[in-house]
Formats: C-alpha cells, structure tokens, sequence
C-alpha cells in the first residue's frame, strides 16, 4: 500500500487554527484569575486585561505536527509586526502592553527565539534580545521580514530593548484535541467523571456562542473568567444527585405543529375534551421536550436504573386520586358537557397544578415544567392503553381514538 501524503493546498491546519482559538482561550480563562477579562480578535488573536491593568496580546498558531519555529519563522516575525504596531500607538515604553505567542510547534534549540521561551533552554550568561534580533534580521532575503525589520528599526535602542523584553513564546502548546481532556482533568475534579464529557460540552456550547456574540459585535463588553467559573458551578450543579440537566428548555420540533391534525393519542385526547387549539401546541410541545429531555438523560446514563418507571407510577398514582375526587359526582346519566367539564377541570389540575406538588418531581431539584406536564401527555400517548385520560368516558371509546389516530 502506497504510504498517504498531505496535500499541499490543504487548509486543514488553518482551519483547526480558527477553532483553536475559542477552545484555547476557554482553556486560558479557567487558568488564569477569574478577575481576568479577555476580547477576541481586537488588537490580536485574543487580548486578556488583567485586573492590575496590564493588557497581553497573544498570537496563537496551531501547527503541524513537528513544525518547528526557527530564527525567521514568519509566524514570529508576522506577530511581532501587529505587536509593533500596538506598541507605538501606546506610547511604546510607557505602554501597559505585553506579547504572548501561543504555538503547538516547537522552538528550535539553535534559534535565538529560544531566549524568549520562560526559563529558556540553554540560555547562558544574560544577552541582549536586540543585537540579537538585528544579526537576525541582517541576514534576512525575505521582502515581508525586510519590511519588519524596517519598523523595528524606528525604534530608539532603549525602546527595542524594552519592546523585546515583553514578548514571551509558549512553545509545544497543547493541540486542539488535547485541551477538552485538560480542561476535563484539571478544572473539573469536582464533577463525577462520567459526567464530565456532557459537561464539558455544554461548557463549550455556551462559550462558542459567547465567542459568536463577540466576534458578530452582539456583545460588546469583555468576558471575564469568573463568567466562566459561575456557568461551569451553575451546569455541573444540574448532575448532583438531586438533579438533573434541562437541556431542552425554548426547543421546539423540526417542522409546523398541526394541533388541528396530529394524530397521536395524546393530542385526540384534548380534542375530545374541547381544549383549544393554542393550548394543544403548548401541550405538543411539553411533550417533546419531555420526551427528547428523557432520551438526552438515558443516553448519558443520568437516570438510577428503575427511575423513571417509578417516576412514572408516581404520576399515575396522583392523578388517580384527583381523578376520583373530580369524577366523584358523575353518574351514568351525567350530560356530555358535565363529561366535558369534569375532564377539563382534570386536566387543568394536569396541566398548571399539579407543579407544586413536590413530590411528583423526578428529583427534589428539577422543577422545569415540560419535565412534569410532558410526563402527563407522555403517559396520555401510551399503547396499547393510554396510563392516565381526561374524558371520564374515554375508556369505554379508546376503541374508536385509537383508531382515529392510527
């Protein structure tokens, strides 16, 4: 078999580098103080703002496997240009500005690029980082490094001295696969580790929104690490075991709701109680959320074996005794719209009280309503015969409903 090749025009590496940049920066923020603050693509790939006022910019490359950053390496010298700018326009050495360069590749042991690296390898006796950088540059043949070289060189001596005393490179930086098992190990110990992936995803969902809202100029202000620190608290709180994550809250199904239509049990049911149209999509919805929020627990195996069997029995436990309390005066001669009341009289017991019983919760802590009133239309839809009903007759015709929603 031939051995497999990279295609040279693949832009593979530089799109992980766009997602790299959101997952990176999470990664920074859970790191750094929650008083940090950070903006995306401003003065640099990310710009954190420390709350004693010092403003970093970081320059972030995802590199090939084995890449290697050497003395001309145009991604130093090409974050160094956008640092040069930001650095005049601040009033150079007075500025409050220093310069990160974040890359998976590493620093080549005979560049001078190694004296930037914290604690560098090798490095001697002190050096100046200028006379360095001008033998560096001196020997340079490439037009875009020339032109660099060129604005460095507007500066005063002191003022490079000063300028390359704050850049910093973070060499062999974690790759983008890497940083979800990172930020799993080392910032979420707290959580159950079966938990931590579906936390961890949700985490990132909302972050790449917040990024989204950033970038689209939404969300104007910074996001500071302790917003960060308050959502991960606030959803790794929703896998204690008291309760359960809400995931499906304001979701809807693909497609129109037809309440005039729908053929499921659930929906003929409300029908046959006379429940408006408007009240039939609400209730079309409560079960879906019920019904995909059930499915999200049991495939991330959230839910004690058993669970929502009993959760289940409990509600029908319930609704059986108010059931009895409703139909208590109905006879056999009881008008169709006595029927009709008593089975909307139960419903509305369903549907907007029966929330504050407790103890009909799946567990003390989830109170969302879809999770109870989903519940009821879920065992309303059950086959071959529906667990709980609202008409008083509806047993003596389930024949007939049945049919009808075949």
């Amino acid at each position: 078999m031939a051995g497999s090749s990279v295609d040279k025009y693949s832009a593979g590496e530089q799109g992980l580098g766009y997602i790299y940049q959101p997952r990176f920066a999470l990664l920074q923020l859970l790191q750094l103080p929650e008083s940090t603050s950070i903006l995306i693509e401003k003065d640099d790939d990310l710009d954190f703002l420390s709350n004693d006022g010092v403003k970093t910019l970081a320059s972030l490359k995802h590199k090939a496997i084995g890449d290697r950053l050497s003395d001309l390496s145009t991604d130093f010298w090409k974050s160094v240009r956008i640092w040069l700018a930001r650095y005049v326009r601040d009033d150079r050495s007075e500025s409050n500005l220093r310069f990160f360069l974040f890359t998976t590749g590493a620093v080549s042991e005979t560049s001078f690029l190694r004296h930037f690296i914290p604690n560098p390898r090798g490095s001697g006796a002190p050096i100046s980082l200028s006379t360095l950088a001008e033998d560096v540059l001196a020997k340079t043949k490439s037009t875009l490094i020339t032109a660099i070289a060129q604005e460095f060189h507007e500066l005063k001596d002191a003022e490079r001295d000063d300028f390359l005393s704050r850049i910093t490179i973070f060499d062999s930086g974690p790759r983008i696969i890497d940083v979800p098992m990172i930020i799993k190990d080392q910032h979420m110990r707290s959580i159950r580790r079966e938990n931590r992936e579906a936390v961890f995803e949700r985490l990132e969902g909302w972050w790449n929104d917040t990024v989204v809202n950033l970038l689209s100029g939404t969300r104007t202000e910074a996001v500071y690490g302790y917003e960060i620190s308050d959502k991960l608290s606030a959803i790794s709180e929703e896998y204690k075991s008291d309760n359960l994550p809400i995931t499906f809250r304001g979701k809807a199904p693909a497609g129109e709701i037809d309440a005039e239509n729908d053929p499921r049990l659930f929906v003929a049911q409300l029908r046959e109680i006379g429940i408006a149209s408007n009240r039939i999509r609400n209730a079309i919805l409560d079960y879906y959320r019920a019904f995909e929020q059930r499915s999200a627990w049991a495939r991330e195996n959230l839910l004690v074996s058993g669970e929502m069997e009993e959760y289940e029995d409990r509600l029908v436990d319930e609704w059986s005794r108010y059931k009895d309390v409703v139909f208590e005066d109905i006879d056999e001669g009881s008008a169709d719209a006595i029927l009709m009341e008593a089975g909307k009289a139960l419903y509305r017991w369903a549907d907007l009280e029966s929330g504050n019983i407790s103890t009909l919760r799946i567990r003390e802590r989830v109170t969302e309503p879809y999770v109870l009133r989903g519940g009821f239309h879920i065992l309303a839809n059950s086959r071959p015969l529906p667990r709980v009903y609202w008409h008083p007759r509806f047993l003596s015709r389930v024949g007939e409903l049945l049919g009808a929603s075949e």
